[in-house]
């Protein structure tokens, strides 16, 4: 039995969880041209013949000249990021509520369906740039393989005290609670280039997921079934251009998300009692479910188009400029792995155990909580202490050429 399974689910193993935001990926830029950039020459040719201007380039110190031909953040992306991630902590914090509150349970349905896919979508978007360069993968070690030992360390290390279990054993081949999600990305961008050079990457992927959905011996190891059911988010992401950003952008769309949101509510308030929420975490297939095979199909296919719909009523809410919580969008990854330790130490120390909190006013204070917790580990000074975990700097681990091999293609150092 795997030990990812989430809490509710698999009350004999307390592993497993999903969503999560996305690392930030430094070797592709932090925002997206969704505009067109200004040129540096004039209109139509004027003054594309200055003599001058390599030499004043040449002369610019080194910081301002990179200063310059930065590109701003895109406030879009990091306010999508930053209020997924705090859906994830509230659909933690609603799980042991589930049982007293079809209300709860309801929302927690609608929001399974699409913070994690919006998160891959995204995930998927800003990955476009990988091309497996020395550089790209130095980066992508750096800042999702190595982030995954440390957690995966830190977690079972935290159950083995928190839970009294000193027992508990540390693999890296199973990955605990929230770690899943740096597997599946450190998975997704090293087979990014296959997916930019193939015909109907979407529809092969969904092919892939649909496989993975009706074959129980795929095994838990690395979580597999998630990292394959999930996918074809990821490779929409890819082919997503910035005009696609665009239509979810506009008024209308955002007017037809309030009935959609509102059906999708409906819906999971019927479904609720009658449905098996763990379909929408992807980490089994239909046989380990108890339902037929054939269901794995259906269901992939059909949460794939729902999740779809409202992942773009999710963008079309999003507020297009400045918010106070922009700033926070650039380290929700740091939320989302910290946050873990106090939603799994709930459950360690019965919190849910108080009545109050089974009430509409304590399903209130906790949903407020969550928000309040994982807002204030998004937050500068949390990114600045346990950036040595998150960004680390191994310059030490990696040949000195890097950017050099990256350069010319890989080739060998003259």
């Amino acid at each position: 039995m795997s030990r990812s399974h989430l809490p509710g689910q698999r009350p004999v193993t307390p592993r497993g969880d999903h969503a999560a935001p996305f690392p930030a990926y430094a070797s592709v830029p932090a925002t997206l041209p969704l505009e067109k950039p200004p040129t540096t020459h004039g209109q139509d040719g004027e003054g594309a013949e200055r003599a001058d201007e390599p030499r004043a380039l040449a002369e610019r110190p080194a910081k301002q000249q990179a200063k310059q031909s930065a590109k701003p953040r895109d406030a879009f992306f990091d306010n999508a990021k930053y209020l997924a991630v705090v859906l994830v902590a509230m659909g933690h914090a609603w799980e042991p509520l589930r049982g007293d509150s079809r209300t709860a349970a309801a929302l927690y349905i609608t929001v399974y369906t699409f913070h994690m896919p919006a998160f891959i979508v995204i995930s998927g978007y800003f990955s476009r740039s990988f091309d497996a360069s020395p550089a790209r993968l130095k980066r992508l070690v750096t800042g999702v393989a190595v982030p995954y030992v440390i957690f995966e360390v830190a977690y079972t290390f935290f159950k083995r005290w928190a839970d009294d279990d000193p027992t508990y054993p540390i693999s890296l081949l199973d990955p605990w609670y929230l770690t899943w999600f740096l597997v599946a990305l450190f998975v997704w961008r090293l087979t990014t280039p296959l997916w930019k050079i193939v015909h109907w990457p979407v529809p092969l992927a969904l092919a892939v997921a649909v496989l993975a959905s009706v074959s129980p011996d795929i095994g838990d190891d690395l979580d597999l079934q998630r990292v394959l059911q999930f996918l074809p988010f990821f490779v929409l992401g890819l082919v997503l251009k910035p005009e696609h950003f665009q239509l979810v952008r506009r008024r209308e769309a955002r007017i037809l998300a309030v009935p959609v949101f509102a059906a999708a509510l409906l819906f999971a308030y019927w479904a609720a009692p009658r449905m098996n929420a763990a379909w929408f975490y992807r980490r089994d297939s239909a046989q380990e479910l108890a339902a037929p095979g054939w269901s794995g199909a259906v269901m992939t296919l059909a949460m794939f188009g729902c999740s779809v719909v409202l992942v773009a009523c999710f963008f079309a809410w999003v507020p297009r400029r400045k918010m106070w919580f922009t700033a926070l969008g650039a380290g929700t990854l740091y939320g989302y792995l910290l946050h873990g330790f106090v939603a799994k130490g709930s459950r360690f120390w019965d919190w849910y155990d108080l009545q109050w909190l089974h009430t509409p006013l304590g399903e209130i204070t906790v949903t407020l909580a969550a928000a309040a917790l994982i807002t204030s580990l998004c937050t500068p000074p949390v990114q600045r202490l346990f950036r040595f975990a998150m960004e680390p700097d191994l310059k030490w681990a990696f040949r000195r050429d890097v950017a050099g091999i990256a350069g010319r293609g890989g080739g060998p150092r003259s």
